[in-house]
Parts: C-alpha cells; sequence; structure tokens
C-alpha cells in the first residue's frame, strides 16, 4: 500500500466521551508506515455535550449537519469528501468499534480483492455487554434475508464500520435518501444492485461509551421497510421518485 489517501468519516450526536477514545486509539503511525495518509472527518449532528469541541481538540476536521439522522449526516460527509481521497471508512463515534483496525478494513480494497469492505461484528469478536441478545437476533435476521435476495456474501449487515473506494462512493452517494439509522441498510442493498462487490471481514465490537441513539423497534421497522422497497430498486430511479425512509 503506497501514496494513498484514506478518509475517515465518524458521525456522531452526543458522543463526547466516546469519540476522545475513537481519536486516542487511531492508528497514525501503522498508517504511515504502510505510506499511506489519513483525513479524519467527524460530523457533528446537532451535539449538545462538546463533541465538536472534543475532536477538534483532538486534531479532527469537524463539519456540521443541522438534520437529524445517521443518514444525513453520512450524506453530507460524502458531499464534501476531499480531493485525491482513494478509500474512505465509516466508523461510529460511541468506541463500540476500534478505530486501530482500519487498515484491516482497507487491505482489501488496496490489494483489489473488492470495492466495499464491511466490518462483520456476528463473525468476529463481540465483548460481553456490547450487543442486547434482540439486536443480535434482528440483526442476523436481517443478515439471512440479505445473503437469501439480495446475494450479497456477507454476514453482517447493520455494521457501523465500512471502507469502500472513491469511485464505490462515487456511484452510490446519489441515490442515498435515507435520514436515519436505516442507512445502512441501504447501502447494502442499493450496493448490492449496482453490482459492487463486497465481502466481510472480522472485527472487535465493544459495549458504547454514553447513551446510546438507537431505538430498536423504531429503526428495526424503518430498516425493514427500506430492506423491502429496494428488492425492487433500480438504478435508473431518481430520489425524487422515491419515498425517504
Amino acid at each position: 500500500m503506497t501514496n494513498k489517501k484514506i478518509v475517515v468519516l465518524i458521525p456522531c450526536h452526543n458522543e463526547a466521551e466516546g469519540i476522545a477514545n475513537v481519536l486516542v486509539k487511531f492508528p497514525w503511525d501503522k498508517i504511515k508506515s504502510n505510506r499511506m495518509q489519513a483525513t479524519i472527518i467527524v460530523i457533528d449532528n446537532n451535539s449538545t455535550d462538546g463533541t465538536a469541541e472534543v475532536a477538534l481538540s483532538m486534531g479532527a476536521q469537524v463539519i456540521y449537519e443541522t438534520k437529524k439522522g445517521k443518514g444525513n449526516a453520512m450524506r453530507a460527509a460524502f458531499k464534501v469528501l476531499p480531493n485525491g481521497t482513494d478509500y474512505v471508512v465509516m466508523l461510529d463515534g460511541d468506541d463500540t468499534y476500534d478505530s486501530r483496525e482500519i487498515l484491516r478494513m482497507v487491505e482489501p480494497l488496496d490489494s483489489g480483492f473488492c470495492d466495499v469492505v464491511i466490518g462483520s461484528r456476528l463473525g468476529g469478536k463481540m465483548h460481553d455487554g456490547a450487543m442486547r441478545t434482540f439486536n443480535r437476533a434482528g440483526n442476523w435476521l436481517f443478515t439471512h434475508l440479505v445473503r437469501l435476495h439480495y446475494k450479497v456474501n456477507v454476514t453482517d449487515v447493520l455494521t457501523g464500520y465500512y471502507a469502500w473506494t472513491k469511485p464505490a462512493i462515487d456511484e452510490l452517494y446519489p441515490h442515498l435518501i435515507s435520514d436515519g439509522f436505516a442507512i445502512e441498510m441501504e447501502m447494502i442493498t442499493k450496493m448490492a444492485r449496482l453490482g459492487h462487490e463486497i465481502y466481510s471481514v472480522p472485527i472487535s465490537y465493544t459495549p458504547r461509551s454514553g447513551v446510546t441513539n438507537l431505538r430498536p423497534i423504531h429503526d428495526g421497522r424503518r430498516i425493514l421497510k427500506t430492506y423491502l422497497s429496494n428488492l425492487r430498486w433500480t438504478s435508473d430511479q431518481k430520489p425524487s421518485e422515491l419515498k425517504a425512509h
């Protein structure tokens, strides 16, 4: 891996504690030793706990998205990716995902094995208390359905740890409409319909810092709606023709 630029996107809503841990563990030395460079962009989504200030003090760039929801935050970030970006990584700011594992996510892209990598918690190292039994069962069910009907060889479709080549993002971004936690399901299903090569790598998953923003029943319904609506989705449909999830 030589002279490649990684842009790391971290959506945050009130994650001052978590984002500090994510940034302090970031593997700058390993990235440099692989002759790569990285830029971290934190997307502050109406935080009131000083998340942006913490991120800025630790060397991250910060952009602001006032429309509530992870989907809105990610779409805002995709829109402003710096020139020269080779790879894009997304992970949450709650310290559940390990930023030290970023090179593991990027390597399959850099070797040409695929153009999208998802970090699999279900196939990786799940720490005690990191995921409730109800959430784990729901994730397993959605993963099975996506594998069956979208023919995607992945093991964790609701993960928040992704890596893409820049061309993959350029093709995907114009089709994204989700505003909240359904964004992961929208991305995986639309990338499948676009014909992207998507594979999983095992990752670590630990209990989060702070209070979760996820509402399992409410968000589960929206995720299911996204899964079902995209069964009929084709890339020639315009965002204006679709109802936001």
